[in-house]
């Protein structure tokens, strides 16, 4: 028998991730969020851990954790990798959808950004589908403020049946609003009646045929998913929720025989209909993306519409298919060249310094009796090697690695991935993989570290 939570009390992954619960009145609470909406801010603010909260290459690939008190309650956050969906395209996804099904957090924070909430909404949709036990927060409020952007809060609540809360991460605006609410629903002191996501007919008429036998074989598990959305996953046939429900709930949905025959029964609905593989994802993901929109046009005013079109602007030349890619050559030419060509005067002042200091240990080493076999090994051989590799490395990384983070924190980054995306594909490639390339013109190892980013294990490679 497997690690289950009837034999063990806990989760398995709760015990993989060895978290450690001091009283079995902690709560676990889950926070996810897309990438750069404030979530590790939130974090660190809450637990006083500071973790890093930029955006390197492949940052929060595992999990973080904290503890954090309130009112007479002890929370564990879990800071769960920051990703766009749940739907299992990269090991960030399932890191992050895993946690929020086998981790079994008695609440799942999901965190918006006010500035692009359309956006946003897709995964706190996607976790609703998940769980029932779901807090949204709606961060980086001061920043829409000031872009004239409203956020009816109310509004949103209503229309997702979850509890919503607003908060400005660094001043701390609405952090303890944010626990509270936290609090009570943990002692199932708040009323949920989460949206439900309505697809095509044939969708729907597949997920009710598998449905009841999910919930059946759910029954004696201690898990807080929703049946309905491990039948919309069967469906998809979704390799890695079978893999990771056997794993952590030693429950194996193909060896009933009653859901494998509704589900050979759903499967040939859909392919009457022609909805099979890409295009059954397809109408998921359109039908995610369609509500998100809905829902944002809803709850989402602007006093100034015209806020952001110079980003629009700029951002339409630098992807443009004309000038995207002579601009991308230009700037990386810029960067090599103000690398090479600055380089040049640190890295001689550094070899002159560390050759002058070479002679003197070498007076001095031999001065004190030792060996001329030892002198050549310390100094000649080692202090020698060093010496070279600190003035000829070190300038140029430097000057790269600041040049580098400058365009990252600017965005432009991203662009260049997207500009050689389509160039990449033919090659069987994608365009994260130009961003690894240029970080090991400065280093290497880093452009191997950076290597983390990119989602097919293959492509890594």
């Amino acid at each position: 028998m497997g690690l289950t939570n009837q034999s063990t009390g806990v989760s398995a992954l709760e015990k993989e991730l060895n978290i450690d619960r001091a009283s079995p009145s902690d709560k676990i609470i889950a926070l996810a969020g897309n990438p750069n909406v404030g979530k590790s801010t939130i974090f660190n603010s809450l637990t006083g851990l500071n973790q890093h909260t930029g955006n390197w290459p492949g940052k929060t690939v595992s999990n973080a954790q904290g503890r954090y008190t309130h009112k007479d309650k002890s929370f564990i956050l879990v800071d769960i990798p920051g990703t766009y969906s749940l739907m299992a395209n990269s090991v960030e996804e399932e890191v992050a959808r895993d946690f929020i099904c086998f981790g079994n957090p008695d609440a799942t924070i999901v965190i918006l950004d006010a500035t692009c909430l359309e956006r946003n909404l897709n995964l706190a949709l996607q976790t609703i589908e998940i769980t029932n036990n779901v807090v949204i927060c709606v961060n980086l409020l001061d920043e829409a403020k000031r872009k004239g952007i409203n956020v009816d809060l109310t509004k949103l609540s209503l229309l997702l049946g979850v509890p919503t809360v607003g908060t400005s991460a660094t001043t701390g605006y609405g952090l303890k609003e944010l626990m509270d609410i936290v609090y009570n629903l943990t002692n199932n002191e708040v009323p949920i009646n989460p949206i439900k996501i309505k697809y095509d007919k044939v969708l729907e008429d597949s997920i009710s045929l598998i449905e009841p036998e999910v919930k059946i074989a759910l029954k004696n598990i201690d898990s807080k998913i929703n049946p309905r959305w491990i039948s919309l996953k069967l469906l998809e046939n979704d390799p890695s929720l079978i893999q990771s429900l056997n794993k952590y709930l030693n429950i194996n949905m193909l060896n009933n025989e009653i859901i494998k025959k509704k589900l050979i029964e759903a499967t040939n609905l859909l392919t009457t209909y022609n909805i099979t593989g890409e295009h059954f994802r397809d109408i998921l993901v359109t039908t995610l993306v369609s509500k998100a929109e809905k829902i944002s046009m809803k709850v989402v005013t602007k006093e100034n519409y015209k806020y952001n079109i110079t980003d629009r602007k700029i951002d339409k030349i630098l992807t443009s298919k004309i000038y995207g890619i002579p601009i991308m050559i230009l700037l990386l030419c810029i960067v090599f060249w103000i690398t090479i060509t600055g380089a040049n005067y640190p890295s001689s002042l550094l070899s002159t310094a560390l050759f002058w200091i070479e002679d003197r240990l070498s007076v001095f080493l031999l001065g004190l009796g030792a060996p001329w076999w030892l002198e050549g090994v310390l100094i000649k051989g080692i202090y020698r090697t060093l010496a070279w590799v600190i003035a000829v490395m070190l300038p140029p990384m430097a000057i790269f690695f600041p040049l580098f983070t400058l365009l990252e924190d600017l965005g432009y980054l991203p662009r260049i991935a997207f500009n050689l995306d389509n160039f990449f594909k033919k090659s069987c490639a994608c365009g994260k993989q130009a961003l690894t390339m240029c970080m090991g013109f400065g280093c290497n190892a880093a452009g191997i570290i950076g290597c983390r980013i990119i989602d097919s294990p293959r492509e890594r490679l």
